[in-house]
């Protein structure tokens, strides 16, 4: 896998002053299947976020796909013939997609994206499948929703 990303946090020092607290690449790696590789770029645990709390880095955790009342940031990589996995998210997800192309599959529906392509995914089934030669890069933003999917 190539996924290599450069993750920069900022903060405050005791100070006050704001100061890069974290400036690194690749940490934070995972894959649950094969020809897939994430990067799990920060997390919070409550929403609104509360700026007050420790600056430790949440992003090494053991997490679902989204935190209830909280948000995930995460870099996604699915090589050509990625396994597939249909899921639903409990989150409104923003998606970007940075590099190469893929499709998504919806129950009756396939829409192809590409590099520049922006996705908003509201609690739908779902499902990432790389036809391309290529592999393709995508930043996940997932924040944490509340009640039933609305049907209609």
């Amino acid at each position: 896998m190539t996924l290599n990303v450069r993750r920069v946090v900022t903060g405050h020092d005791k100070d006050g002053k704001a100061v890069v607290v974290y400036d690194d690449t690749a940490k934070h790696l995972g894959s649950g299947r094969p020809n897939h590789m994430r990067q799990l770029i920060w997390t919070t645990n409550d929403l609104p976020v509360e700026f007050s709390e420790s600056t430790d880095d949440k992003a090494d955790r053991d997490i679902g796909t989204t935190i209830p009342g909280g948000s995930v940031f995460r870099i996604v990589e699915y090589q050509p013939g990625v396994t597939p996995r249909n899921h639903r998210t409990d989150s409104i997800d923003y998606a970007i997609v940075m590099e190469g192309e893929i499709d998504m599959q919806l129950d009756d529906s396939i829409v192809h994206l590409k590099a520049g392509d922006v996705l908003v995914q509201r609690a739908t089934i779902h499902n990432w499948v790389n036809n391309g030669t290529v592999p393709c890069v995508i930043a996940f933003i997932l924040i944490s929703s509340e009640g039933d999917v609305a049907v209609g």
